[in-house]
């Protein structure tokens, strides 16, 4: 039975985890800037939902090497800034992309979460939310930045989503729990982002919010379990770039990606202990 959900929970991640990179593509762009409409080449995406849903590969620069590129993969540059949220990104050519990557991470995700979750309702609502995730740590790995048009309607889709599985017979949380972990771990990013504007983002602090409510529905410690491990996470990081010479103490890094992480493992260890 276990087997079978996991295989079933890694077929669906890795079928959303493949509209990632188009969606990555589109998001990472300048504060203040529309989302992307074209690849790089300027050829105009196409695609269900406007162009949302679709490869990662644009057609047109696969079908001819009159443009000058040799692949046909949407990517997105790496973009120097300060903190998720606040730093520009920058657009950028083609080449290796998260195009093989993100549906790989999503599979081995939902299978994991599959895994310490079973059958549980609220494995509905990770599954929903694994994609956005995957999705949001792309963006902010690639451009520094985690737009308000994920991380809010995600913090939204977490509160309607667990409060229909808190209805469900056989769930093991709490939406009133998860609600208050949402205020507490949004609270408390918030507070970081007043202490020090430069080191923490707004992206951040919204993007808490939807992590606290997932990591609040299996109670305090796993929100105290996922957002030490973020922090962990980030500073570990910090610590290897500075060892290798490739940053200063002073250089900021995307950390939503850290944030999700944590947040991952903290739900792990809650559906486990459930």
């Amino acid at each position: 039975m276990y087997a079978m959900l996991m295989g079933i929970a890694a077929l669906w991640g890795a079928a959303t985890g493949l509209l990632v990179p188009r969606a990555a593509y589109r998001f990472a762009v300048p504060p203040g800037e529309p989302w992307r409409t074209a690849c790089p080449a300027g050829h105009p995406l196409t695609g269900p939902a406007r162009a949302w849903f679709g490869a990662a590969r644009c057609g047109a620069c696969a079908q001819g090497p009159d443009t000058g590129a040799d692949t046909g993969v949407l990517t997105i540059a790496r973009a120097p800034g300060r903190a998720s949220g606040r730093a520009p990104g920058r657009a950028s050519g083609l080449g290796a992309a998260p195009h093989r990557l993100a549906p790989l991470l999503t599979a081995l995700a939902c299978a994991a979460l599959a895994w310490a979750t079973g059958t549980r309702p609220e494995l509905a609502v990770w599954l929903v939310l694994a994609p956005v995730a995957v999705l949001l740590a792309s963006i902010d790995h690639r451009v520094h930045r985690l737009p308000d048009g994920l991380t809010l309607p995600a913090a939204g889709a977490a509160v309607v989503l667990l409060g229909l599985a808190a209805l469900l017979p056989e769930h093991a949380g709490s939406w009133l729990s998860a609600l208050l972990g949402g205020l507490v771990l949004g609270g408390f990013y918030f507070l970081l982002f007043l202490i020090n504007p430069n080191g923490m983002g707004l992206g951040d602090v919204k993007l808490a919010l939807s992590l606290g409510t997932v990591l609040g529905w299996y109670g305090w410690a796993v929100v105290f379990a996922g957002g030490f491990a973020g922090f962990l996470f980030g500073a570990l990081y910090g610590l290897a770039l500075v060892a290798l010479r490739r940053a200063g103490r002073k250089t900021g890094i995307p950390f939503g990606p850290f944030m999700i992480a944590g947040a991952f493992l903290g739900l792990l260890f809650g559906g486990l202990a459930a």
